[in-house]
């Protein structure tokens, strides 16, 4: 049977003055409009009430707010310097290879070449050869195609960046 007590994060983050809610959304998305759509939606039950108000925010986005979204990612293998949850979230490229490096290098520009922005795949829990084979698969795609993965994986990436948010025990 499952606990209906609020976790602890979660009640701090329905607790937050709006500014604060914000700016903590903001950690999880760059998305203005992702973030006023979570804002909007406070209080949360539950955390699946989060995660689903986030997929239904994340299925609204327009090119715009996705581009926006994504400048908040940096690319694979190039975690921004000081940037804990990108260096945590990369964790499958902390022991790759200079030529796995230099292939994911290469693939990145070209990607940003065809589609005008980085590669972005949730890289939790995938290896380096994962992430290149993906990247590898990816450029095939038409960019509505892209937009629509791409829109999935940021989905994917919200999640696990709403969860740390949701189990935190305090900010």
């Amino acid at each position: 049977m499952t606990s209906t007590a609020t976790p602890p994060g979660l009640a701090r983050f329905n607790a937050l003055a709006e500014p604060a809610a914000s700016a903590a959304l903001h950690e999880a998305c760059a998305s203005a409009a992702w973030v006023g759509r979570l804002l909007a939606g406070r209080p949360y039950a539950d955390a699946e009430d989060l995660y689903a108000m986030s997929d239904t925010a994340m299925a609204g986005l327009t090119a715009d707010d996705l581009a926006e979204a994504m400048a908040g990612h940096p690319p694979i293998g190039r975690p921004a310097p000081g940037d804990p949850v990108s260096a945590r979230e990369q964790r499958g490229m902390a022991d790759a290879s200079e030529q796995l490096r230099a292939e994911l290098l290469d693939l990145d520009l070209a990607y940003q070449e065809r589609f005008g922005q980085v590669f972005l795949i949730c890289a939790t829990g995938r290896t380096g050869e994962q992430m290149r084979d993906a990247a590898r698969k990816r450029m095939a795609n038409s960019p509505e195609d892209e937009r629509e993965i791409v829109r999935a994986e940021l989905g994917l990436i919200n999640r696990i960046r709403l969860g740390r948010l949701v189990e935190e025990e305090q900010a």
